[in-house]
């Protein structure tokens, strides 16, 4: 009998379905199935004597049952996976699917997905991970918007300014930073619906007491809402912006001090432990390059590093990218061989530590290689060069394993995000799909 009470029957489309409520719990409080349950995951009362009607497809329920039994997906010939995708929706059960086609995300364990082809060639300015494993792809005055299911929604269309950077709010808002168009006002930030590409906000820059027009650059997000974004100005708003992200109203700006350079930033990069926002502006784009940690609580340059006086032939003119590593208390930096330096934080002196020195570029550079791009997550340190990206574990950052692909030509930009590596190719506009497969079933 106390079996009986256990099982939970389901008529789906006119088809009948017979669980037991241990299955139905895997779907977790978040599903349909979820309010089944009282608060210690007992049945409630008299569900396990009802018959439950869904009027949905019978054969996506069959599947998404067996995947809640075993924590196996098996999808059969017949069935569109876009299909299973919209009743995982309905069930509130994408998270399981996710988690069943790819893994937890380990840079050594990646294998190729698939890489989808864009609609103009060349001149990708960025790609960016979303949250859910969806991505976004600058190219030009356009934004192109993919779901998790790497379904493409409306471009976004920014009336011939040039995107610099985009950045994820969330699963279904992001921000596009632009160039000013000098004599219409135009420029700035504006902050979009990523699946019908409506503008909902534009922020703005205000300067004693004056709105102005600017141009946007480089972006960070903070865990507690706040957007921070170079700025570049026409008369003194040069510096980091900072806004809220719920309200859109700028909360701050740290203005430029002379000799330095913040608002033409290549990379901003919130570090979370010590609440300060890592600026890097890099060459080419400057003669020379400036790092700098600011604190914007006390308005302070708390560290800072420039190769200004360096002698030419000094490595450090070569530096094309840098990430903060918290737990190390360090800064990384990269040069156009794909040597890695590293910088102490804890030491105001500033001087780079090179390691893996010429261990990769010994055959000939490509006719128009991509500056090198760094990227940490869960530890692990990613670094693209030409048509590949390196990963390095370990105190030493050892090298330990390389993704590459033929097609497309260098690699211009990566992003992780949503347990997925994107990689955007530069002469062929296309961007590729690099997931952990899951691990087996025991």
């Amino acid at each position: 009998m106390g079996i009986q009470k256990d099982r939970v029957r389901f008529n789906v489309g006119g088809r009948i379905f017979e669980t037991t409520a241990t299955t139905l719990a895997n779907a977790g409080r978040n599903s349909i199935f979820g309010a089944m349950f009282d608060e210690n995951w007992a049945l409630q009362t008299d569900i396990s004597d009802e018959e439950h009607f869904i009027d949905r497809n019978p054969d996506c329920f069959a599947i998404l049952l067996d995947l809640l039994r075993t924590g196996e997906l098996y999808v059969p010939a017949n069935i569109p996976e876009k299909l299973l995708y919209r009743e995982a929706l309905f069930y509130g059960l994408l998270d399981h699917v996710r988690a069943a086609k790819w893994g937890q995300f380990d840079g050594n364990r990646l294998r190729l997905s698939r890489s989808i082809t864009g609609q103009a060639p060349g001149d990708g300015t960025a790609i960016r991970a979303g949250p859910d494993g969806g991505c976004c792809v600058a190219h030009g005055s356009m934004v192109h918007v993919y779901d998790w299911m790497l379904d493409e929604h409306a471009p976004i269309t920014l009336d011939y300014q040039r995107v610099n950077d985009v950045g994820w709010i969330d699963s279904q808002n992001i921000v596009i930073s632009v160039c000013e168009r000098l004599g219409r006002g135009d420029g700035g930030m504006g902050l979009f619906s990523s699946s019908t590409g409506e503008l909902r906000y534009k922020f703005q820059v205000n300067h004693e007491n004056q709105v102005k027009s600017f141009t946007a650059g480089s972006l960070s997000f903070s865990s507690d809402y706040k957007i921070f974004s170079s700025c570049k100005g026409r008369s003194n708003e040069y510096g980091i912006g900072v806004w809220d992200q719920v309200t859109g109203k700028q909360i701050d700006f740290f203005y430029e001090p002379l000799g330095w350079s913040l608002g033409e930033a290549d990379k901003l990069q919130w570090l979370h432990g010590s609440n300060c926002l890592l600026v890097a502006t890099l060459f080419p784009r400057k003669d020379n390059c400036y790092i700098s940690l600011l604190d914007f609580r006390d308005k302070k340059m708390v560290w800072s590093w420039s190769d200004v006086g360096a002698p030419i032939t000094g490595d450090e003119k070569r530096v094309r990218d840098a990430i903060a590593m918290e737990e190390n208390s360090s800064i990384c930096v990269v040069n156009e061989y794909e040597d890695l330096g590293f910088m102490d934080l804890r030491s105001s002196a500033g001087s780079i530590r090179w390691s893996s020195r010429s261990r990769l570029m010994k055959g000939k550079m490509p006719d128009e290689p991509c500056y090198p791009k760094l990227a940490l997550h869960e530890g692990q340190l990613f670094s693209s060069m030409n048509d590949c990206i390196s990963v390095f574990c370990g105190s030493d950052w050892v090298l330990t394993s390389r993704l590459r692909r033929s097609y497309g030509g260098s690699i211009c930009d990566f992003s992780i995000g949503g347990d997925r590596l994107f990689a955007l190719h530069s002469e062929e506009n296309v961007f590729d799909i690099w997931e952990t497969p899951p691990p087996p079933i025991i």
